[in-house]
């Protein structure tokens, strides 16, 4: 019976893998699918360990974190408990946090449950209207957008080699409120120089949606080889005012193995992961993510991972630490990614478990 399990698992991961194949094509990438999508902040990497391999980490075995980029991950999770709290300056000061818990009840006998939030502070932009005067627009004062998501995610391994998970997600997204009618206060010359209170109709740009994330993980058996697949983002179209837009649904298959099974290397006190996955965005050419981490004595760790094509950010760096405790496992993780004509993006995460 486990081996039908087997064989039925191998059937579907083949069929999704071929199902995936023409969006992957050189036809495909010709598209200059650019603009076409809002929530892009669904898509900023938030982990410093996955940011530092360029997200590489479809195929790979993770933690809570998984549930930000393949859930299915999180059903390996080795211990009873898990938590991973991340803080990332983006680019224009833009501020993303996140936090992530997984619990595996009866040792995972029933699969393991997680819980997710994310949070974006955009800083505080000043807001203006367009005016009949020397500037053509007046200042309204300022707003703070901002953003969030909250999900629930769970995992489950069918077989020891075969995984699946499924994340939902509520999304919010709030922009502020705009004027769209106003009544002007103006000068002796007719120039605009303020806006009547009583005069002016606002409307308030906020959404909310719920989103679907869904993915699997076989472990090949053969060395440490894996394979994963995961869709995130998937949800209907969703509306300001007037024009409707989707958010930035995405694609991945990736594959991963220690490289120290290849070499008469003392596998116990070192490991070499390499990661590459393949991603076919809604709104972007397709991308190859490939992502390199050596960790020595299991406590100390060394990454770097590299994306094309990019804009501005193809290659990121990171260092990580973690040790074990009285029981309970930590782990600290940076990331560093130049940016271009951009600040610089830096992630800081921390990791426990017991």
């Amino acid at each position: 019976m486990r081996k039908r399990t087997h064989s039925t698992a191998t059937i579907l991961l083949v069929a999704i893998v071929v199902a995936l194949l023409p969006s992957l094509s050189p036809a495909q990438r010709t598209n200059q699918k650019l603009a076409q999508t809002g929530m892009k902040f669904l898509n900023v990497g938030l982990n410093a360990r996955q940011a530092a391999l360029a997200d590489a980490f479809t195929s790979t075995d993770g933690y809570s974190s998984s549930m930000f980029y393949n859930t299915a991950g999180m059903a390996n999770l080795g211990m009873v408990a898990e938590a991973s709290l991340s803080q990332v300056s983006w680019i224009g000061d833009i501020k993303h946090s996140a936090a992530s818990v997984a619990f595996a009840p009866a040792g995972g006998d029933y699969g393991v449950i997680g819980i997710s939030f994310q949070y974006v502070d955009y800083g505080e932009i000043e807001a203006t209207i367009l005016a009949n005067n020397s500037q053509g627009f007046l200042d309204v004062g300022t707003f703070k957008p901002n953003a969030y998501a909250i999900g629930i995610g769970y995992a489950r391994s069918l077989t020891d080699k075969f995984s699946v998970g499924g994340n939902v997600k509520f999304v919010n997204q709030n922009l502020g409120t705009g004027i769209v009618e106003a009544g002007y206060i103006t000068d002796g010359s007719g120039a605009a120089t303020g806006v009547s209170d009583s005069a002016k109709k606002e409307v308030k740009n906020s959404l909310d949606v719920v989103a679907f994330d869904f993915g699997v993980l076989y472990r090949t058996g053969f060395k440490s080889l894996n394979i994963g697949m995961t869709v995130r983002n998937f949800a209907r179209e969703v509306t300001y005012q007037k024009e409707g837009f989707q958010l930035p649904l995405t694609f991945k298959l990736g594959i991963s193995f220690n490289a120290m099974d290849l070499f008469d290397f003392d596998r116990e006190t070192q490991s070499l992961l390499l990661a590459v996955d393949a991603e076919h965005p809604r709104d972007f050419p397709e991308q190859i993510r490939i992502g390199a981490e050596y960790m020595f004595m299991n406590t100390f760790a060394f990454r770097i991972g590299y994306v094309s094509p990019a804009d501005e950010h193809s290659v990121s760096y990171g260092l990580g630490f973690q040790h074990s405790l009285a029981g309970t496992k930590f782990a600290l993780d940076y990331a560093y990614t130049p940016f271009g004509v951009f600040n610089d993006v830096q992630r800081f995460s921390l990791r426990f478990g017991f």
